[in-house]
């Protein structure tokens, strides 16, 4: 379940990046998933939401919806073999922030898992070059400012599930489902704005005529990927969970290269090795 969700998680970026507008691309696919929680209203049980869990909701929204701006911008300029390994390298982070903020240790291991993260993507942005020119890549900032993005959403989400799991629950609907639909609809009504301004309504119209069954796949990839991964935290420790999903990166590097023609160095290919055994290392031993 956790390779078929690295698989559609890699599937649904590669369609956003191969489409000729991402940032359209990608408002439809949650403008679909808002579509469909305004279907589910009667069962999103939304009186379980009040007070603190109003406030992390809303905070997740607005983090989803700087996300998927981000990572719009980041497929507009940048190359999917760049981005997508440097935009999913997460685990490297949180470690980071967590020893000098909250004084926890990291074993040996999980260090090394770290510095081979952080050397990664080194060489997946600037194919081994230490100028400074390439350090500041516009493409590969982007990306490092979604892998924050994203950082910072794990951890809001983290604790709102934490919060809904504690309470009764009157939804036929799983939590984790409901929260989904909730977050994404939010990040999409707060991405409205910048979307009719940056494509337009006629873009966005003339891209849903073009790719409605490619829209629609991603709208449910996304969700499916989701869903796949809380099933599997159910039953099996998180700590391979987050080590196994990592093939994403391997996933969507090998269609960058199939289905985009792009044709990244052999230093980018090694940095993309680095950032994955990195992450499997961290999720195992940090």
């Amino acid at each position: 379940m956790v390779l078929l969700s690295a698989l559609l998680h890699a599937g649904w970026n590669v369609l956003a990046k191969r489409n000729e507008r991402p940032t359209a691309f990608l408002y439809l696919l949650t403008a679909l998933t808002l579509l469909g929680a305004l279907a589910l209203v009667p069962l999103l049980a939304l009186h379980a939401f009040s007070g603190q869990l109003i406030a992390i909701l809303l905070v997740s929204c607005a983090l989803h919806g700087a996300s998927f701006i981000v990572l719009s911008r980041a497929y507009e300029i940048g190359d999917l073999s760049l981005v997508y390994p440097i935009a999913r390298s997460t685990p490297a982070i949180v470690p980071l922030l967590a020893v000098p903020w909250l004084g926890e240790r990291v074993s040996l291991l999980g260090a090394t898992g770290i510095a081979l993260t952080l050397i990664g993507m080194w060489l997946v942005q600037t194919g081994g070059s230490v100028r400074l020119r390439a350090l500041r890549e516009p493409a590969a900032l982007w990306a490092y400012l979604m892998l924050l993005l994203t950082a910072a959403f794990s951890l809001v989400d983290k604790h709102a599930m934490a919060l809904l799991s504690r309470q009764p629950w009157p939804s036929p609907l799983p939590r984790a489902l409901v929260y989904y639909l909730l977050q994404t609809s939010g990040a999409a009504l707060i991405c409205t704005p910048y979307v009719l301004r940056r494509v337009g309504a006629r873009e966005l119209g003339w891209t849903l005529r073009r790719r409605p069954l490619l829209i629609s796949f991603a709208a449910l990839a996304t969700l499916a990927s989701y869903v796949l991964v809380l099933e599997t935290l159910r039953t099996a420790p998180v700590s391979y969970v987050v080590a196994v999903r990592q093939c994403s990166v391997l996933f969507a590097v090998l269609f960058a290269v199939w289905a985009l023609a792009e044709r990244p160095s052999r230093l980018r290919m090694t940095g993309t090795l680095g950032t994955v055994l990195g992450v499997v290392l961290i999720a195992l031993y940090a």
